[in-house]
């Protein structure tokens, strides 16, 4: 078991194919220093927090993956769905919520569990406000209270779909 920084990643789903290598680029420079001394914890969503979820693991540190709904995997699209069921497979530790189906209440959920234990949370977060619960605003918004170290990440010449 790892003994080191315990981190958490929140962050957008609809990442441009160029933003993907961008953010994958920060997040391995954010955790470079803490290698391979880290506890990456995620929801494994697709978009950062599957990035990021690669990346503690190419880093050797340990992943541990919060799954909001017993039906959330099935939700995603396939090839979203074959990466989650990837990471989940190694993570050296699985969180399950109590829910059925992914709702907004269920991620606020999630996010309360990911912040639970965390040193710092990385945001893959263009800034704007949030669309809606449980999203990467509220998250950061949510660590910040708690005073738990945040890092944005939204690298030069990142993008979403349908937006700057």
């Amino acid at each position: 078991m790892h003994q080191g920084l315990r981190v958490a990643v929140t962050g957008h789903r609809d990442l441009t194919p160029a933003t993907i290598d961008l953010v994958g680029s920060a997040i391995q420079r954010a955790l470079a220093e803490h290698a391979p001394a880290i506890v990456g914890v995620s929801c494994l969503a697709p978009g950062a927090d599957q990035i990021f979820a690669d990346a503690v693991l190419e880093l050797g540190g340990e992943l541990e993956a919060i799954v909001p709904a017993r039906r959330y995997g099935c939700v995603l699209p396939a090839d979203h769905r074959a990466e989650f069921v990837r990471l989940l497979g190694r993570a050296r530790n699985v969180v399950r919520l109590p829910y059925d189906t992914p709702t907004p209440a269920t991620y606020q959920a999630a996010n309360e569990t990911l912040l639970s234990g965390v040193d710092l949370l990385l945001a893959v977060w263009d800034g704007r406000p949030a669309q809606g619960t449980g999203g990467t605003a509220e998250v950061v918004s949510d660590a910040r209270r708690r005073s738990i170290e945040v890092r944005v990440l939204w690298p030069e010449g990142a993008a979403r779909y349908g937006g700057p």
